[in-house]
């Protein structure tokens, strides 16, 4: 199996979480330049461009003409909230190709001043999509499809509403350490179980927030990396892999995790075992249950048993995970918050997470996630990163 030389050098979260006053393209632009700074380049480094379908136009083109690049190679692959931890990849085979030295990843958005739901309102389907003629009479919506998931999996293992609370309780008490995240204040169970049902057994407090803002990343050749002067923080394994509904024979207690983290474990030569970090996708908390045993975290069943023992804090479990507060407390720009998921992964390996939330000696972390949506056209992908 191919292995990479390319170095994540840059990283940026753009501290808004509510930007009237901005466009999309000027978010955009802001998180590139944010990660440029971070990494000691410029704009005139830069050789290779990525964005997905939150970028203007829903192409490479508009923004590299924006931000007056001159690329040699962009990537515009689309494949929902985990488009940018495949873009990482992506840019990393790009660079052991020779096809760019310097890969600059942005995604932005602003849902908030839009006034997205959480998931309960109904989403206009193209009238090109060859399921919008059947789905778009049942007017479905994205938080009773994660309902079902949270529902079947109860009924086969034994899950809890207060395990998957337990969930929320994880990134609250981390979210408290962030100064930018929208829900800071920590939760209990209990307060997660009162906080109303939006799509039984999901609870609002279940669902992630919906926020303005986004990131970027810089990935590069070793060279450069080098030449930069910051911490090596090295790809090691990806994996992506696309999960459809097949025709609705689908199981719901079943992801893409199981394929794109077998696939990155492969390619890094690790396991679980090994991680000592997971930023872990949390759209929804069933999603961070099904991806902990899907990934390998957990046996299939016991992810719930798991969370509810305090595994996923900080200082305290056995795997520190989604450190900033995640999509459930910090922030889920336009829907694709696996670009935030890599940067707190970068924040840990090289020891700049908050003291409260840092790991010690951290050297291998995973950032994971899904795309679209579970039951109605399914991605995923994984990353797994290592401190040199």
């Amino acid at each position: 199996m191919q292995k990479f030389e390319a170095y994540l050098c840059g990283a940026f979260e753009h501290p808004t979480r509510l930007a009237p006053d901005k466009s999309v393209a000027q978010l955009h632009y802001e998180c590139a330049a944010g990660a440029l700074a971070d990494a000691g380049l410029t704009f005139d480094d830069v050789d290779g461009y990525l964005c997905a379908g939150d970028a203007p136009g829903a192409t490479p083109l508009v923004m590299a003409d924006y931000m007056n690049l001159r690329v040699r190679w962009v990537d515009g692959t689309d494949l929902g909230g985990c488009s940018y931890i495949a873009l990482v990849a992506h840019a990393a085979a790009a660079i052991a190709a020779g096809r760019c030295s310097v890969a600059l990843i942005t995604m932005a958005g602003r849902p908030r001043s839009l006034g997205q739901s959480v998931g309960v309102k109904p989403r206009a389907l193209s009238p090109d999509r060859p399921e919008t003629a059947f789905d778009s009479a049942s007017n479905w919506t994205i938080a009773p499809l994660y309902g079902m998931a949270a529902q079947r999996h109860m009924h086969e293992h034994g899950t809890t509403s207060a395990q998957l609370a337990a969930v929320k309780v994880a990134a609250s008490t981390h979210a408290q350490h962030n100064p930018h995240a929208m829900l800071p204040k920590k939760v209990t169970v209990e307060d997660v179980l009162a906080s109303g049902v939006i799509a039984d057994p999901l609870h609002k407090m279940d669902c992630c927030v919906i926020s303005d803002g986004g990131g970027a990343l810089i990935v590069t050749s070793k060279s450069v990396a080098l030449r930069t002067g910051r911490p090596l923080v090295k790809v090691l394994g990806t994996g992506e892999t696309i999960h459809t509904n097949a025709g609705g024979q689908i199981d719901l207690t079943a992801t893409g995790a199981k394929e794109s983290g077998r696939l990155a474990f492969a390619q890094a030569g690790l396991s679980p075992r090994d991680i000592q970090y997971a930023s872990i996708y949390d759209n929804f908390t069933i999603m961070v249950l099904l991806q902990l045993e899907d990934l390998g975290f957990c046996k299939p069943g016991q992810a719930g048993a798991f969370v509810a023992e305090g595994n996923l804090i900080s200082g305290q479990g056995a795997l520190p995970w989604n450190t900033d507060g995640g999509g459930l407390c910090n922030n889920h720009p336009q829907n694709r918050g696996g670009v935030t998921k890599i940067i707190e992964a970068v924040r840990q390996l090289r020891g700049e997470a908050h003291p409260k939330v840092q790991v010690p000696d951290c050297r291998f972390a995973l950032a994971s996630g899904p795309g679209f949506v579970l039951g109605a056209g399914h991605a995923h992908s994984s990353l797994i990163l290592g401190r040199e």
